[in-house]
């Protein structure tokens, strides 16, 4: 029988049988977090992030290095700082997250700082569509909800091995995105962008199994999808960088300007600036990246793993 085909406006459904029981306890926590008040959640968040940096060995490991490879600049007790705000984002993330997906976002639109949304205009005028590239911070979900306000945002994601959080997770971004597409469904995203759409995705993790260059990131050689190149190249759309990140209790959202002669024949030049645009995004928020991704796990021909023990 062939496989139903599920639309990127609806979530599947749900699943319910036994097995999936402690993750639907898990998101009923979740979702119960999702209600308190602001100022608590950020209160809990930073505890949870530091009892996070207690007992997550392998992540605070792959953290540190990850900050050791980009900040050599910084002394190893300043990147220790960075390391415990990390965390401590991380935690607060988790409350921001399950805000977006089943909380209010009112308090957040009182203080919410918006900037250069007039540079769309000109693209929208051409009847051109926006890619708009990000990174995987802990303020995304919240941000790409309160952008929605202002622009109707399609987004990608990679699925999620859980039924269950594939569920919530698509069933939470529909509540304001206007549609989510898998990383599978590269057709229909290019439709949505050649028809003058606005499609918003992270291209800044290692993603085995696609087409990827090695191109600098902060100065090291990552394993960059050429996503970008491609769907510019195949949509005639803008690639537009977009920053976000919080300030306290509040948040600044900006648009940068479209990356000028962009795609260009080389996607390993495209992939480099795009990997500059997030570097620079980075270097706003350090604390709010996610640094215990696996960045560098793949290395050019030759080179060692900096995950790799040397017990």
């Amino acid at each position: 029988m062939a496989k139903a085909i599920e639309s990127p406006t609806s979530p599947p459904s749900p699943p319910l049988g036994p097995r999936h029981w402690p993750m639907w306890l898990a998101l009923g926590v979740m979702c119960l977090g999702a209600r308190f008040p602001w100022v608590l959640q950020r209160w809990l968040g930073r505890g949870i992030g530091a009892l996070a940096l207690l007992v997550a060995a392998d992540r605070r490991r792959a953290a540190r290095i990850n900050l050791a490879l980009c900040f050599p600049e910084k002394s190893p007790e300043e990147r220790e700082v960075l390391l415990r705000e990390s965390f401590r984002d991380l935690g607060i993330g988790l409350f921001e997250f399950a805000r977006a997906w089943w909380g209010s976002v009112t308090p957040m639109r009182r203080t919410v700082r918006f900037e250069g949304l007039e540079l769309l205009d000109d693209i929208r005028a051409q009847g051109r569509g926006v890619l708009m590239v990000s990174g995987h911070f802990m303020t995304l979900e919240m941000c790409g909800r309160l952008m929605c306000d202002h622009l109707p945002l399609t987004g990608m994601y990679r699925r999620h091995r859980s039924p269950v959080m594939e569920w919530a997770v698509k069933r939470g971004r529909l509540r304001y995105a206007k549609a989510m597409f898998t990383n599978e469904e590269v057709r229909p995203a290019i439709r949505h962008l050649k028809q003058g759409g606005f499609l918003w995705y992270a291209p800044d993790q290692d993603m085995r199994g696609k087409d990827t260059v090695f191109a600098p990131f902060f100065g090291v050689a990552a394993a960059t999808i050429t996503a970008t190149h491609q769907f510019a190249r195949l949509s005639g759309s803008a690639v537009v960088p977009f920053f976000h990140r919080r300030e306290g209790g509040d948040y600044v959202l900006r648009i940068g300007a479209p990356l000028a002669d962009f795609p260009s024949a080389d996607a390993t030049d495209d992939s480099t600036r795009v990997n500059a645009a997030i570097e620079a995004m980075v270097r706003e928020a350090p604390s709010q990246y996610l640094w215990i991704h696996r960045r560098f796990k793949r290395r050019p021909p030759g080179m060692t793993s900096p995950y790799a023990r040397r017990d």
